[in-house]
């Protein structure tokens, strides 16, 4: 055991958050901390790294327990540059490497026992701590996370949020922590850094604790998840996917106790209520005691409506409803993407995906007019009604309540309709009468979404509509989209949400090259990998037959070299002795350069810097001759071949 929360009690202002929150990480354990927001999450992170106390309960930690978090706001020291802050998760490494210098000093004059030993004992302590490889394994980790390095000399206080949030977790992964606590590691990231991420904890040493909107970096990461719903805490074997089979497992487990049980207390009360007064008053009394002291099992509490949507039928688009044609997309001068052909179909869907700066967003809105495409066509079919989906939420109106907002996109609805429309997106009970100004980002993204769901638009073009949305806000949203007859072009970074809903993938490479692929995200991603190892596979027979050309070409070379004058017998006989001769001087010089090696750790020679120093001057003048010896001996080699 790393940690135990054992019947966690927590509070804000009369809310109880946790109501007997018990589960615990153990060495090596991949965990993914899940529930809907405020379902208390950070508030879970908050009590393992002691910035909260519980109201009751106990939160055991073993001794020295080295707990690495991962902030959502990310400080920096003055004057540091992107690398020295990577490289000050080393500090431990520094302090032993100055002391180690500071010692060397001191042994110039005093070489005692005690201050050998010490000096010894950092050593081992610098090796332990990877001392000698910190420096690349940092780099490694600013590359992955995308600071290529030309970055690394930038100063902490001239980045991005979003490069500040990066590099606090290059910070992090590389401060060598018994645990890693990860509040959404992926934001800020691109696909390809989040893709490094993934690798990079599947084969990481240690335990994390992962929470995560993310579902496939869920799947990928995470071999135990934790989900905390209704106060409580629930672990299950597996990643996300199977999480939510199990889960369902139980659920259906309990559903059935919880009637059972109701039903048992519905016929036990009438008993009661019938025989209170009567002649089996005493098995009556009995029967109410016995309901008083049973524990009642829970009602199954859902994360999203049940049920269809009942969307209403759009119209009927025709059958090619966007086609593209040598489009080329940018601004002025400035070319993202060209070359761009595809023909989206009537019902299809397209996951629009790509790392920052690639063309996602420029790309829908050249398609939607409001850019004008540097050259191609784009020929809408006909009948085409757009919808589209902003990240900024600017077509909300912060004046109305929620159910005035989606009365707006239907205005003869009933309101029934509407509070029915609006439970499916998890609007329920008193909720559809907030104001929209009071709404959190995540109400404000699902009202926005079901607005324009409900607004029976023939094309969607959905710009990260998934961003601020917890788990079941995104289930909900996929449930909708699944039930929508329209088209769908979506930029997203959730590859869960594209798997659930693309036909096709639309990806934006490096330097303006786009893939297309019929299919959803994880076949899109398989066939990648395919197409990779087989590219590779070409350029190691590419490099093969190079290497092999290059040796017929060598040969044929040789071949027309004038022949150098052949050797007498007496000369070449000459050169074996020499030739044997200096194989028997290399044998003896390294024999005596391991015997000076072995002086050299002696502590009558260590400890006197005279004779240390002798000793290193002799064997550096035995490196070299030995060095000396086998180049004369490679030369004689080549005149006798």
């Amino acid at each position: 055991m790393l940690f135990r929360l054992s019947d966690i009690y927590k509070s804000y202002s009369g809310h109880e958050i946790l109501r007997g929150v018990t589960f615990q990480v153990n060495p090596n354990e991949k965990v993914g901390l899940v529930g809907r927001n405020g379902a208390g999450k950070t508030t879970v992170f908050r009590l393992i790294t002691g910035e909260e106390t519980a109201d009751s309960g106990d939160v055991i930690k073993i001794n020295g327990l080295k707990i690495g978090l991962l902030a959502q706001h990310v400080d920096f020291s003055a004057n540091e540059t992107v690398h020295t802050a990577a490289l000050s998760a080393f500090q431990r490494i520094h302090d032993i490497e100055a002391e180690m210098r500071r010692l060397e000093k001191r042994m110039e004059t005093d070489a005692s026992d005690e201050v050998l030993e010490k000096y010894a004992e950092l050593q081992s302590e610098f090796e332990h701590e990877d001392g000698f490889s910190y420096a690349a394994r940092a780099e490694a980790i600013l590359l992955g996370l995308g600071f290529a390095k030309n970055t690394w000399t930038l100063e902490t206080k001239n980045l991005s949020g979003g490069q500040k949030n990066r590099l606090g977790m290059a910070r992090l992964l590389l401060a060598n922590s018994d645990v890693l606590l990860l509040d959404e590691p992926t934001n800020h990231l691109d696909v390809q850094a989040v893709e490094w991420l993934e690798n990079f904890l599947q084969n990481y040493d240690k335990s994390y604790v992962i929470v995560s909107h993310d579902r496939y970096f869920l799947d990928r990461t995470a071999t135990k998840i934790v989900e905390i719903e209704n106060g409580k805490a629930v672990s299950y074997k597996g990643n996300y996917s199977q999480f939510l089979v199990e889960r369902e497992e139980r659920r259906e487990i309990q559903r059935r106790e919880f009637e059972n049980q109701q039903s048992y207390i519905k016929n036990t009360e009438a008993f009661v209520r019938k025989n209170l007064e009567g002649q089996k008053t005493k098995q009556a009394k009995s029967r109410r005691n016995w309901l008083q002291r049973m524990e009642r099992v829970e009602a199954v509490a859902t994360d999203k409506p049940q049920g269809n949507f009942n969307l209403k039928s759009v119209t009927r688009t025709g059958q090619n409803v966007l086609t593209v044609e040598e489009l080329a997309i940018g601004y002025g001068d400035k070319v993202l993407a060209k070359n761009i052909e595809f023909t989206l179909t009537r019902g299809e869907a397209l996951g629009v995906i790509g790392g920052n700066g690639t063309g996602k967003t420029t790309f829908l809105k050249t398609v939607l007019g409001n850019i004008r495409e540097l050259s191609g066509k784009i020929i809408w079919g006909a009948k085409t009604d757009i919808g589209y989906y902003s990240q900024n939420l600017e077509d909300l109106d912060e004046r109305n309540e929620v159910i005035q907002e989606l009365r707006r996109v239907a205005p003869m609805a009933e309101n029934g309709e509407l509070r029915s429309f609006l439970g499916r997106f998890l609007f329920s009970g008193e909720d559809v009468f907030k104001s929209v100004k009071d709404l959190s980002g995540g109400e404000k993204g699902r009202l926005a979404l079901a607005k324009l769901i409900y607004s029976n638009k023939n094309v969607l073009i959905l710009d990260e509509p998934t961003n601020h949305l917890d788990i079941p806000s995104r289930e909900a949203l996929e449930d909708a989209l699944d039930a929508y007859q329209g088209t769908i072009i979506t930029v997203s970074h959730d590859r869960f949400f594209l798997d659930k809903i693309s036909t096709q993938i639309f990806a934006f490479e490096e330097n303006g090259k786009i893939e297309i692929y019929d299919g959803n995200y994880s076949e899109f991603h398989d066939w990648k990998l395919r197409k990779g190892d087989t590219e590779r596979e070409r350029k190691v027979e590419k490099e093969k037959d190079q290497e092999t050309a290059n040796n017929e070409s060598f040969s044929k070379a040789e071949d027309q070299k004038p022949k150098t004058e052949v050797l007498s017998k007496n000369q070449r006989q000459k050169i074996e002795n020499r030739i044997a001769e200096i194989e028997e001087e290399i044998t003896h010089s390294e024999e005596d350069l391991a015997n000076l090696s072995f002086r050299m750790s002696l502590p009558e020679i260590a400890s006197n810097h005279e004779k240390l120093q002798k000793t290193t001057e002799r064997f550096q003048q035995m490196q070299s001759q030995i060095q000396a010896l086998y180049e004369e001996w490679e030369k004689l080699s080549e005149e006798l071949s």
